[in-house]
């Protein structure tokens, strides 16, 4: 019996690292309609209290996990920008003082927009705490990330394309019992852009008050989508991610970035690198001459799983989109294996794909073979644009299945990172099954720097250790 599991499992595991198990699944789904919740919804409601802050969210602040972005929304008056805070609930010792902004996008004005950064944080602790005055305060809670550490163990989330319709819902509901302790998200917020002059505003606050059972607790590392974009000019709006550049903070400058939208930092054990893919990024542009920069700056001794994130897929065999991200492979795709990034997650397909290690770094035009090919120090691809907005799902995949993709499925889901230490990491992708989350695709990630590394430290102990037998069994001669 265990001879019979030891070969199945032998057999199975030969066509994960050949990569000619690719499965494309038959699930359907039976959707929710893939419209927006009504405004009435109480998913949207306001909070209790005259001027009371809302849209609550946090980030992380610094490039270390020491320091936190808390940002909200007061939609009458400025009121205070202040958050108080402490290590007990209802005790707040310390006390950050923050900014507040805000912007028109047509006819529409936004509330007034704080930003407080809460600095100095002591790692894997637990704080409370509290914005507002009065009646109309609230209080809040979040824990901040182990000390950076090759061996933290840490659990991330993976949402992409989420909207804010039912299926939007569900994948909120289900990654929230999922235990993870921070979302990576891969771009397209609100879909506010689907709607036109005043209501794209309106859409931006509903988004807010939608997300924020989750986001004021934990923080979201953000990226952009072609929905932030919002080039609108019919209405005379032509400046491009103006609402999420007001509304969402990122942590840029703590990693000399020169731009909200590409920045990097460091969390527990992981490096995490957020590219955006409707910015310059060509050789020689700002985001290029950063990234460069970057991947100088990794220390994977510290921090040894690298993960990026992205909006559009290099690997996608959906019919929607396909290629859309060749441009930015062809620029980066060999620094992300000569860096050896161990995963990259993207969104924008409205579906869930995933791949097995592979690269196509070899082909220059006039030359060298022009198909992707099974690659051990390339990064795994995954696709996760699943989280349910409301123009619904990808349905179509390219027939045949390629032979780099893994796994796909058009259904609405999220997944989760579970890093155990600098080793290995457990990846889950929960499918929204009719109400239910349930766990479909699955597997080991084995950390690109630290298993090449184990391998040849081995073999040179190996080597010594026979070195040292040869040479005592010729002293016995």
């Amino acid at each position: 019996m265990l001879l019979h599991l030891f070969f199945s499992l032998f057999v199975f595991f030969t066509l994960i690292d050949n990569g000619n198990a690719g499965v494309t699944s038959s699930f359907v789904r039976k959707e929710f309609p893939a419209v927006d919740i009504p405004l009435d919804n109480e998913v949207f409601a306001v909070p209790k209290g005259y001027n009371a802050p809302q849209q609550v969210h946090i980030t992380q602040g610094d490039y270390e996990g020491k320091s936190v972005i808390v940002s909200w929304v007061t939609p009458d008056k400025p009121g205070s920008s202040e958050v108080r805070y402490g290590l007990s609930k209802g005790k707040y010792d310390f006390t950050a003082k923050g900014s507040f902004t805000n912007y028109t996008f047509y006819t529409y004005k936004s509330g007034y927009i704080h930003k407080c950064f809460l600095n100095g944080l002591q790692y894997d602790t637990k704080y409370y705490y509290e914005i507002g005055n009065g009646d109309s305060a609230r209080n809040f809670w979040f824990e901040t990330p182990p000390k950076v550490d090759p061996d933290a163990s840490y659990t991330f989330g993976i949402i992409g394309d989420l909207g804010q319709t039912y299926n939007s819902l569900s994948t909120l509901q289900h990654y929230m019992s999922s235990g993870a302790k921070s979302v990576l998200f891969v771009g397209d917020l609100s879909y506010a852009d689907r709607y036109k002059y005043h209501d794209v505003g309106v859409r931006w606050d509903s988004w807010g008050r939608f997300v924020e059972p989750s986001t004021a607790y934990q923080p979201w590392i953000w990226n952009t989508g072609n929905h932030e974009i919002e080039y609108m000019p019919y209405m005379g709006e032509v400046t491009m991610f103006k609402s999420y550049l007001y509304r969402y903070p990122t942590p840029y400058q703590a990693s000399n970035s020169t731009s909200p939208l590409w920045y990097s930092i460091r969390r527990a054990s992981a490096h995490i690198i957020v590219l955006s893919t409707y910015s310059p990024f060509v050789k020689y542009t700002p985001q290029w001459k950063w990234l460069r920069e970057e991947f100088k700056n990794i220390d994977r001794e510290k921090t040894p799983w690298l993960i990026v994130l992205m909006h559009v897929p290099i690997y996608n065999s959906n019919v929607a989109h396909f290629m859309e991200g060749e441009s930015m492979r062809s620029v980066f795709e060999a620094w992300f294996i000569e860096h050896k990034v161990d995963v990259i997650f993207a969104g924008h397909v409205h579906a869930y794909e995933r791949s097995y290690r592979i690269s196509n770094i070899h082909f220059n035009i006039s030359s060298g073979d022009p198909y992707p090919v099974p690659d051990e120090t390339a990064p795994v691809y995954i696709t996760v644009g699943d989280g349910g907005n409301k123009e619904g799902l990808a349905a179509r995949f390219r027939d045949p299945q390629p032979d780099y993709s893994a796994f796909r499925e058009s259904s609405y889901g999220h997944s989760t990172l579970e890093i155990k230490n600098r080793t290995h990491a457990f990846y889950h992708w929960n499918r929204n099954d009719d109400g239910k989350k349930v766990k479909i695709d699955s597997f080991v990630l084995h950390n690109l720097y630290w298993g090449q590394n184990h391998h040849q430290r081995k073999s040179k102990q190996n080597r010594l250790r026979s070195l040292i037998l040869n040479r005592a069994s010729t002293a016995q001669l």
